[in-house]
């Protein structure tokens, strides 16, 4: 599947919500929810009853969207979720969140999703000390993420030193030495990420 390459703020009116995915611009009134809550097009502005399946499908879509994962690999996680211990949908949501550009992202070392997935690919990262440049590489418990030394003079990370940056609790981080780590594996509860994880599961067991 191709990579969408569309205005990200289309994304954010299709699904209703915001998907947090460009940084700093979701939070302001420039966010293009905030101007104009409904979904682009000619007919974007009409009442549409859904179907069950579709909003089970626009509920795939909109988790895709906000961890940016096409759908062949968004495929993959699915089963993988399903094969392991344990509920199916809490498996997909966990093994999304501790994917490695979200990771970065929840850590404060990236403004957006995306941003984090461009900065992992460029090789800024490394996983207890070994260079990582796979956005769906899978972190574990006891994982140190860390900006690589030859990275942390640019501006960009010069700026996150001066940050306070809050993380959720399965995570800390230290932005002095812009190192972070993964202290246990999120729980449901621990991510906040508003999907309807069932919606998904009910999708792909047709």
């Amino acid at each position: 599947m191709a990579r969408y390459t569309d205005a990200n703020c289309k994304l954010c009116r299709r699904e209703g919500q915001k998907l947090f995915l460009k940084g700093e611009r979701c939070y302001s009134t420039k966010c293009a929810i905030e101007r104009r809550n409904y979904a682009p097009g000619q007919h974007g502005q009409a009442r549409k009853k859904q179907s069950e399946y579709g909003l089970q499908l626009r509920e795939k879509q909109k988790a895709k969207r906000f961890y940016g994962v096409p759908e062949t690999q968004f495929r993959n996680t699915f089963e993988k979720a399903e094969n392991k211990k344990g509920q199916t949908g809490e498996n997909l949501m966990i093994a999304l969140e501790t994917r490695l550009d979200n990771v970065v992202f929840r850590l404060g070392f990236a403004a957006s999703r995306k941003e984090a997935r461009q900065l992992v690919t460029h090789g800024h990262f490394t996983v207890n000390g070994k260079k990582a440049n796979i956005p769906s590489m899978e972190v574990k418990a006891g994982d140190v993420i860390k900006v690589k030394e030859k990275s942390q003079s640019s501006p960009k990370f010069k700026e996150i030193k001066e940050m306070s940056i809050t993380v959720p609790s399965w995570m800390t981080v230290d932005v002095e030495k812009l190192e972070g780590k993964v202290v246990a594996m999120p729980r449901r509860e621990d991510i906040d990420t508003p999907i309807a994880e069932h919606l998904i599961v009910e999708l792909y067991s047709k």
